[in-house]
């Protein structure tokens, strides 16, 4: 099955975290994001997300781990998913995008799948999930 929506981050806050121990050319921070879900996605994720990224190029990279509450589709549930992304300045690279297993509840409990992100020029973010479901 396949769901697709779009999304808004509602919500961006470093967090406070120590600086890693080892100094490299591009700087790590850490925040928590909360973002709101339109269309076939309908709801909300709070997200832990990681970066090293450099403002002046563009270039770097980031992890997140989002836990998401809504529906997809008609069926309502939570569950977690993890994505990442290398920038060069201009668009995504290296994707990946998981559904963790086992993280399902209410009518999503047995969820799996992948899924993948992507941003128009206009700034539209969107997002789609390919999944199956344990009946």
């Amino acid at each position: 099955m396949r769901a697709s929506g779009t999304f808004k981050v509602a919500d961006l806050t470093p967090a406070s975290v120590p600086s890693p121990a080892i100094k490299t050319a591009m700087p790590v921070g850490v925040a928590t994001m909360d973002k709101q879900y339109e269309g076939e996605v309908v709801g909300r994720s709070a997200t832990l997300f990681t970066a090293a990224f450099d403002q002046s190029t563009g270039m770097g990279t980031y992890v997140a781990m989002e836990s998401f509450e809504g529906t997809l589709g008609a069926r309502r549930g939570a569950f977690n998913f993890a994505h990442s992304a290398r920038t060069s300045g201009e668009g995504r690279e290296n994707e990946f995008f998981v559904i963790v297993p086992g993280s399902g509840t209410g009518e999503l409990a047995g969820i799996t799948g992948s899924g993948g992100i992507a941003v128009d020029t206009d700034g539209t973010h969107r997002i789609w999930f390919d999944y199956d479901l344990d009946e």
